[in-house]
């Protein structure tokens, strides 16, 4: 009797597992036929913003409230501090 039950459990699992791929299937086709739509341009965060609205293509490891040129003299400090207490 319990193996009757197995039997028909794992019938009704695997109908609903069939069902489920061939849905998945239908999506997919349909997805596959829609024309691809042009996103919109994107606006960048602000952080990747400098004041004049153009976007930084400098690592993102200066604090704002810095200036790059100070937050460069002190990476390069630290940079050749470090090089020199490799010797």
């Amino acid at each position: 009797m319990l193996q009757i039950l197995y039997l028909i459990a794992f019938a009704i699992v695997a109908v609903l597992a069939v069902r489920s791929l061939i849905s998945s299937l239908i999506s997919i086709g349909a997805d596959q036929r829609r024309p691809v739509r042009r996103r919109p341009r994107q606006v960048p965060h602000p952080e990747f913003v400098d004041e004049q609205g153009n976007l930084i293509d400098e690592p993102l490891l200066v604090i704002r409230s810095t200036s790059l040129e100070d937050a460069r003299s002190r990476l390069d400090e630290l940079y050749h501090e470090s090089s020199e207490e490799d010797r």
